[in-house]
């Protein structure tokens, strides 16, 4: 307790500030300021107000030429007319026929990726088109929304299947019902405070000179998945490295104490070795002057140092230590079906492992 309490309580700190994440998209300053498409981005954007790089876009398709005819015309006029007095669009003009095809660019005075926006997009589209017409809305405000909607449908299940699949293998492996959940409460722990940092340095803005980087308040919401996607098996190397370890003590001596002692002293090295090899590698990432992988760069380092020390080599340890036997549980026919089926090492066929304590099999 003595060690797991304050390093929960610090990685839960470190993530809080996830909480308050904004998602958003990936726009000109990303660059350095003097990179020439930032430089003129920029310079449309103060010198012609009214997003001229990035409006809403809406594309309307007819049965027909719009050209030529009357009543097409004067349809099309009417929509124009009812986009321009959506709440939030402060200009709604069309840009363009092509046989049956016009486009209407909206220009708004709201954040490029902010909230506002994305409720913008939803009401534009609620606007009725012509009728026996079809109305796409696109632009990068819509490209967003539409993101984070198919994220927001597909996620939980992706996030579930990676959770179940390595509940699978870690039981297969070791034989319990326990160290799986104890894994992936330990990932999500060192993914959330990463998550934390990059929000608390790269949304809010801290440290950005330093870093060398320009704040849009906003998170493009694809690169935490990259981000989790590889720390979340870097994570689980690890702790496969070092419950290897703890299990073939366990299997010889019984001794949950001792094993979890041995398993450390002999699998620590190699994590941390590992993790300082790594935060090498990643390092070039921190100084690129492309802020969504300086963004990748820092967060994969602060996830590596905080698992390889705080959380693989105290958290996994003191935590194991707590629960003693109840470590290795697992319910009678789960434990017949690893029996057979169980993952081992070569030669551990052979061996015959100490019967499990009592107390680790009710």
């Amino acid at each position: 307790m003595l060690y797991a309490v304050p390093i929960v309580v610090l990685l839960l700190a470190l993530g809080s500030p996830f909480l308050k994440v904004v998602w958003g998209g990936t726009d000109a300053t990303v660059l350095s300021a003097g990179a020439a498409p930032r430089v003129v981005t920029e310079a449309l954007n103060r010198d012609f107000p009214g997003n001229p790089t990035a409006p809403i876009e809406t594309v309307v398709q007819f049965p027909g030429p719009v050209t030529g005819s009357a009543a097409r015309t004067s349809e099309l006029a009417g929509y124009v007319s009812r986009l321009d007095h959506v709440p939030g669009v402060s200009g709604a003009r069309l840009t363009g026929v092509r046989g049956d095809i016009a486009r209407v660019n909206l220009s708004y005075s709201a954040g490029l990726y902010s909230t506002q926006a994305r409720t913008i997009v939803g009401q534009v589209r609620s606007v009725a088109p012509p009728p026996g017409t079809t109305a796409y809305t696109g632009g990068q405000t819509a490209e967003l929304a539409d993101t984070l909607s198919s994220l927001g449908r597909t996620l939980p299940w992706m996030a579930l299947l990676v959770a179940l699949a390595t509940f699978v293998l870690l039981f297969l492996a070791f034989g319990s019902v326990v160290l799986p959940v104890e894994s992936i409460v330990m990932n999500i722990l060192s993914l959330s405070a990463m998550y934390g940092v990059v929000t608390w340095i790269f949304q809010d803005g801290h440290l950005s000179g330093l870093l060398q980087f320009t704040p849009n308040g906003t998170i493009s919401p694809t690169i935490p998945i990259l981000m989790f996607a590889i720390m979340f098996g870097l994570s689980t190397d690890y702790q496969v490295f070092l419950l290897s370890r703890i299990r073939e003590r366990y299997d010889a001596t019984g001794d949950n104490t001792a094993a979890v002692a041995s398993g450390l002293q002999r699998a620590g090295g190699v994590i941390t070795s590992a993790a300082l090899l790594l935060v090498i590698v990643i390092g070039a990432f921190s100084a690129s002057s492309i802020t969504f992988i300086k963004l990748m760069g820092i967060g994969m380092i602060v996830a590596l140092v905080l698992d390889a020390t705080l959380v693989r080599v105290l958290l996994v340890p003191a935590t194991m230590r707590l629960l003693g036997n109840a470590n290795w549980w697992a319910p009678g026919p789960l434990r017949r079906l690893y029996a057979r089926y169980g993952i081992r090492e070569v030669g551990d066929e052979e061996a015959s492992p100490l019967p499990v304590p009592e107390s680790a099999t009710l």
